[in-house]
């Protein structure tokens, strides 16, 4: 969230404002939410939301990971592989739930917004990339993952493929999917013993 403006927000009123957006964004679609709207959803001034979040973006991005951060827990199961196909197996699923349709829209949105695409970049994804990342030094320090692994590269190609059927292609994103993908991408990251 954002850096403190005047006074602390008061607890109650944040959560009313976050369902609000919330609701508001499945109710209408990124696209038709404003402030306005918000405000008189969640029965607050303008001013009130304006002061906490700089912008429509921030709010809805806030109020989306408020109640959805949840649905993509970080395993730790001792091993790197189910770890990461745990990982990428949750996101899929999310990406592919009702709630993550909207996460499409939003990355629609982004390219015509900058201020969007910011905000979804920093609030969403590179946490979910640092999760990612965590998960995958944690398997190079145990052995399981080859010395000097380029970690971005492997996210890249682990967890790409799946945005690009998001994305692009439509083609089925399911459990077995996923676990093929994560299979083929340690062929080439783990380590040989």
């Amino acid at each position: 969230m954002n850096a403190k403006r005047g006074r602390p927000r008061n607890v109650e009123t944040e959560k009313s404002i976050l369902a609000a957006a919330y609701d508001l964004l499945f109710e209408l679609g990124f696209g038709a939410v404003t402030v306005e709207k918000i405000a008189e959803r969640a029965g607050v001034s303008k001013a009130t939301i304006y002061k906490w979040w700089p912008n429509k973006a921030a709010v809805v991005i806030d109020a989306f990971l408020s109640a959805t951060t949840a649905r993509v827990p970080v395993p730790d199961t001792g091993s790197v592989y189910q770890d990461i196909l745990g990982h990428a197996t949750d996101l899929t699923r999310f990406l592919t739930s009702r709630e993550g349709q909207i996460i499409k829209e939003i990355i629609g949105e982004g390219q015509l917004d900058a201020g969007l695409a910011e905000a979804y970049r920093t609030r969403y994804f590179q946490p979910r990339r640092l999760e990612a990342r965590q998960l995958l030094e944690q398997g190079v320090r145990r052995g399981e993952l080859k010395e000097g692994l380029d970690i971005g590269l492997s996210i890249d190609l682990i967890y790409g493929p799946i945005f690009y059927r998001l994305l692009l292609t439509g083609e089925l994103l399911d459990d077995v999917y996923v676990e093929h993908l994560v299979t083929a991408g340690f062929e080439g990251i783990r380590a040989r013993n």
